[in-house]
């Protein structure tokens, strides 16, 4: 439907004694036409066939009329529920735009960023059956920065070959426990908190990494980095990361990548000043020392504030 000039629609209104409301002249209406701050699915690959547009998330597009989202626009699939159905899409948002195999935001996912045209991949095409509009970073991007801690990180989930990012601070308490004994003293399980969170930390802002699949990864969950398990946190362990998460650790103005190891020969990279012996934190908090001290004793240079 056209809308009335705005002076006109005034005059109508006063003629016959109904109040209207200030119009959003900028928002766009489902009506099949692919607008501006829209995201749109078509029914055939290649932006073809029927659209059908939204101007938000949507997280389940029912399966049957007339209640379901449907096709709108003319073409092949006008009037096909959404659900299922969709083969290609263009996102004309500002923000990146995540399609999820199941309703409510779950199961597989492929990410269009703003402004992009695509394909649903061979997991998604016809299996679309909810979609996001994404705050916050995405894709390989992080909101962290030297003075910042990032929000997530991303984690390469080696067995199961495949890329989540994963809130920073869960990533840590994930890790603790797999690289340090619960058991040890305070002072040693805070150390390697700040360890940990410093390694992860440096990875989110530097990493270049890819999977042979070609999807971007801030650090491995084995390892070759650290070992993440999700649902590992324990309580003594994840008290030292909730005691130290507003410490930072730096060398020169920037996070240090902290390596650390269980002795200082068990490993053959070892280089004095850049790790930490695990073993030696345990008996150096059993000797009384803080964990601020013990970092210092290790790292060289490096200034824990």
């Amino acid at each position: 439907m056209r809308r009335v000039p705005g002076l006109l629609a005034v005059l109508v209104a006063a003629i016959v004694g109904i109040v209207v409301a200030p119009s959003a002249a900028s928002a766009a209406s489902r009506d099949g036409v692919c607008d501006s701050g829209e995201f749109c699915y078509y029914y055939n690959s290649n932006q073809a066939g029927s659209v059908s547009d939204f101007t938000d998330s949507q997280d389940d597009y029912g399966t049957t009329q007339p209640t379901c989202y449907d096709f709108k626009g003319a073409g092949a699939g006008q009037g096909l529920c959404v659900k299922n159905n969709a083969a290609s899409v263009w996102n004309r948002t500002s923000k990146t735009v995540r399609v999820y195999f199941n309703s409510n935001y779950a199961g597989a996912t492929q990410d269009f960023a703003a402004g992009a045209k695509g394909n649903l991949n061979s997991t998604l095409k016809n299996n679309n059956a909810s979609h996001q509009l994404l705050s916050g970073p995405t894709g390989c991007s992080t909101d962290g920065t030297n003075t910042k801690l990032p929000t997530t990180i991303l984690v390469y989930r080696v067995s199961l070959g495949r890329v989540d990012r994963v809130d920073f601070k869960t990533y840590v308490k994930n890790v603790l426990p797999n690289e340090w004994i619960s058991s040890w003293p305070h002072a040693s399980l805070e150390s390697g908190a700040v360890a940990v969170k410093s390694y992860a930390w440096y990875w989110a802002l530097h990493s270049t990494r890819k999977t042979s699949g070609g999807a971007c990864y801030d650090v491995r969950d084995d390892t070759g980095d650290q070992v993440y398990r999700p649902s590992s946190a324990l309580a003594s362990t994840s008290a030292a990361v909730d005691a130290t998460w507003s410490t930072r650790m730096t060398r020169s103005g920037n996070i240090l990548l902290a390596h650390y190891c269980a002795t200082t020969t068990a490993c053959g990279a070892w280089v004095d000043g850049d790790w930490m012996s695990q073993y030696g934190s345990r008996d150096l908090a059993n000797a009384g020392n803080s964990y601020q001290t013990i970092l210092r004793h290790y790292y060289r240079d490096a200034v824990v504030s």
